[in-house]
């Protein structure tokens, strides 16, 4: 069996609970648990966690509020467990740093797919120790130096996928790793629409698993994500710079200015 590292369940529900402690453990993770949110946040920090469960609704602070206190010290990939699948409570746990959600009830197989899928990512402060998983699809890559293939180029931005770092005319991007990953996914696609179905297998690391069952309220998490991205590259909803919407279908990279300028 893998040592995978500390794995930290902070759910109040005993059931729920033991479930969560018995999949990890057999995944390979060191497993210790917590019962409430306070504790969870102190559990987290001294056992160094790696990867961390939260549910959503504890008992003594919101599991919001505790992620937000986890984030304050901890890099850990966090999964949310919720019963709520609403946009508004999915922008909050993707806004306040969480990696993934799992709608309740959930199947163990699936929880344990999610945390493994997390796991073949870089974490975002990774450098270039630990390149990003490759292969995904069969699109072109978007313009790239041809000294560094590493380099993704478009309208001023530039992407590293070895550094996992975004720059806007030498300015530093702040992303989320699903943010970075979505991104990318686009750039690489140099033009080619990318459904949500193909996004949300970006965010997951499902590179391969074209049979992965998707829910809406998996889309509905891209698009917060997608959504989160534009607003940090502030774009113009009118005449995007970097990411178009293809109604009813995905996404695509907008038109590189020489491009348009041709057209």
């Amino acid at each position: 069996m893998d040592d995978l590292g500390v794995a930290v369940v902070i759910e109040d529900d005993a059931d729920v609970r033991n479930l969560l402690e018995g999949v990890l453990s057999q995944a390979g993770f060191e497993v210790h648990t917590a019962v409430d949110g306070r504790a969870g946040v102190e559990v987290v920090r001294n056992k160094q966690a790696n990867v961390v469960t939260l549910d959503i609704g504890l008992p003594d602070i919101d599991g919001l509020e505790v992620l937000r206190r986890i984030r304050n010290f901890s890099n850990a990939y966090i999964v949310m467990l919720t019963g709520r699948t609403e946009e508004p409570d999915l922008l909050s746990a993707l806004n306040a740093g969480a990696d993934d959600y799992i709608a309740k009830p959930f199947r163990p197989r699936e929880l344990r797919a999610r945390v493994s899928a997390m796991m073949r990512r870089p974490r975002h402060e990774i450098t270039g120790e630990k390149p990003a998983l490759a292969g995904w699809g069969a699109a072109p890559a978007a313009a790239a130096r041809p000294d560094d293939a590493a380099v993704l180029h478009h309208n001023g931005l530039e992407l590293n996928h070895r550094t996992r770092t975004v720059e806007i005319k030498g300015e530093p991007l702040g992303l989320t790793r699903s943010e970075f990953d979505l991104l990318h996914v686009l750039l690489r696609g140099g033009g080619a629409v990318c459904t949500r179905q193909d996004l949300v297998r970006a965010v997951r690391g499902d590179f391969y698993e074209e049979d992965t069952y998707i829910s809406e309220a998996d889309e509905r998490a891209v698009e917060v994500h997608i959504g989160n991205l534009r607003r940090k590259l502030k774009e113009d909803p009118v005449a995007p710079r970097w990411l178009q919407t293809v109604r009813g279908v995905g996404y695509r990279l907008a038109p590189s200015r020489q491009d348009a300028a041709q057209g």
